[in-house]
């Protein structure tokens, strides 16, 4: 389908090819999405596309960017209440992202999982995920660096199980949920280990 061309100022059209991008990318695998569909979309020249993301790996980088920054803004935002319930909110928007982007998932962290950009947007996201746990977890300082390597352990956690998931499906999403849940529970609340 192309859309017939209209001059737009460089961040709109910026914007549109990232929206158009992400649309492809949710529903096709990465290596089928080509540059001079999304130009066609855009009612744009390939080159024009490539002036703007010299490769489909930057098309593909901005595009999971904006998602992680979208879903950091709705995490932060949803700051209310208690903590539990804030990280069962934020817990829940991570993976109905993920379920609701699952080709987009599946290729930064499958055929894209080498790669330092898009794993240098992953772990920034973890990084801020963590930071935000900490403090609202209001750790002591004696505990802080423990807890706050416990909670990035857990994140990738969370990324490595929802992945998985994905993938295979051979559990719920009430039991990825609920997982997920019970090994925060363990790191903030587990303490020592009882003698035996």
């Amino acid at each position: 389908m192309t859309t017939p061309r209209r001059r737009l100022h460089p961040d709109e059209r910026r914007n549109q090819l990232i929206d158009i991008g992400a649309r492809l990318f949710a529903t096709h695998p990465y290596e089928e999405v080509l540059m001079e569909q999304v130009g066609a979309e855009a009612g744009v020249s390939r080159a024009l596309v490539y002036r703007y993301f010299p490769t489909k790996r930057d098309l593909f980088a901005a595009i999971y960017q904006r998602a992680a920054d979208r879903l950091l803004a709705a995490t932060e935002t949803g700051r209310h209440g208690s903590l539990t319930d804030w990280v069962r909110a934020g817990l829940d928007a991570h993976i109905d992202f993920f379920a609701d982007n699952a080709r987009t998932t599946l290729a930064a962290n499958r055929e894209l999982a080498g790669d330092p950009v898009i794993q240098g947007i992953i772990s920034a996201e973890l990084g801020a995920l963590r930071g935000l746990m900490v403090e609202a977890a209001a750790v002591p300082g004696d505990r802080r660096e423990l807890v706050s390597a416990a909670l990035l352990a857990w994140l990738s956690f969370v990324r490595v199980l929802c992945v998985e998931w994905l993938q295979h499906r051979a559990f719920s999403r009430d039991e990825l949920r609920e997982t997920c849940l019970r090994a925060l529970s363990g790191i903030l609340h587990g303490g020592a280990g009882e003698d035996g």
